[in-house]
């Protein structure tokens, strides 16, 4: 294993889309593939890094860039899509914990650490749960991710 594989998947996990779903995937591509443990710690890492800058700083943009004349209309319905998402998760009384820890975990497109992070922030969860949520999630997507991607390359090599 080279360590300039390290670095590659750290900063690889740390872009929005890729995340640590494609990175996983990337760290058993090489040849010969990064070590799981290894794998999955500095993947988690690399993908945690936006999360407090997406936390306490998307809203405010979203909040700011609201009333601006090009970027208005995106931030504004961003906003109230949180919001009555906010309602719903209040009024059917789930938790929301679970609900972005999930949102997290499962690898389908459009979800992920910076969109769970984004909506946390939006539905005014606590950072401190935030943090956890995410994590968890992140270990939810990484186990599955590397099984899949375990498995996956078996077939081809």
């Amino acid at each position: 294993m080279l360590p300039v594989n390290l670095i590659k998947i750290f900063f690889m996990s740390m872009l929005p889309v890729w995340e640590l779903r494609g990175s996983i995937i990337v760290s058993q591509a090489f040849n010969p593939p990064v070590p799981i443990a290894a794998a999955i710690a500095v993947c988690m890492a690399g993908n945690l890094i936006p999360v407090p800058f997406i936390y306490f700083f998307a809203r405010r943009f979203l909040e700011w860039g609201k009333d601006k004349k090009r970027i208005g209309k995106p931030c504004a319905w961003i906003l109230s899509k949180g919001e009555k998402a906010g309602d719903k998760l209040g009024r059917k009384g789930a938790g929301l914990f679970i609900a972005v820890m999930l949102f997290v975990g499962i690898p389908v497109p459009g979800t992920g650490a910076w969109t769970g992070t984004l909506a946390a922030s939006m539905l005014n969860m606590s950072f401190k749960k935030t943090i956890l949520a995410v994590l968890c999630g992140l270990g939810m997507a990484a186990a599955i991710m590397m099984i899949l991607s375990v498995v996956g390359f078996s077939f081809f090599r």
